[in-house]
């Protein structure tokens, strides 16, 4: 036997024993997966058994709701509709009312002014045509009643009878 005989006996043994090694390996991938599928099968059935009519139930509720809904968006559209008309005709409403009471007030301040302008003029005209003829007449009158008062000697003005030394100021002391 040659080496070279040997080389290819050794060499057959160690390709017989990687394809032996390598099958030992396919066969528990395919035991593991095998295994594995039919946990995931029986993972699948119990979620379907549960999950399904869950969602069965859910989809007839969604149906059964589905024209409530529609009833309910419909009411909600209608009565955003109309607060909006209501709150524009509100606006209208408001700004008119604003409106007209500015130009109140603008007819208020006028009569106001005016009123003040005429009683400032009814009171000059009261004190040029009454107060100073008054005045002018309770001077005059004034004046004769000192001057009679003077005349006859009464009065506040009329000389007093004092000692000839005592100066007024000393009389009320």
């Amino acid at each position: 036997m040659s080496t070279l005989e040997t080389l290819m006996i050794v060499f057959i043994i160690v390709t017989t024993a990687a394809v032996v090694i390598q099958m030992g390996v396919l066969m528990a991938l395919y035991v593991g997966v095998k295994k594995s599928s039919a946990r995931m099968e029986a993972l699948a059935n119990q979620v379907h058994a549960r999950a399904l009519p869950t969602l069965e139930m859910a989809q007839k509720m969604l149906q059964e709701s589905r024209p409530k809904v529609d009833v309910i968006l419909t009411n909600l559209a209608a009565t955003s509709m109309t607060i909006q008309q209501e709150l524009e005709r509100i606006d209208v409403s408001i700004t008119d009312v604003v409106d007209r009471a500015r130009l109140q007030v603008i007819r208020v301040d006028e009569l106001v002014s005016r009123t003040l302008d005429r009683v400032e003029d009814a009171t000059e005209l009261v004190h040029h045509s009454v107060v100073s003829p008054v005045r002018q007449a309770s001077g005059v009158l004034q004046g004769l009643t000192a001057g009679l008062a003077t005349l006859f000697n009464k009065g506040p003005y009329a000389r007093a009878k004092r000692p000839v030394g005592t100066p007024k100021d000393e009389m009320f002391i």
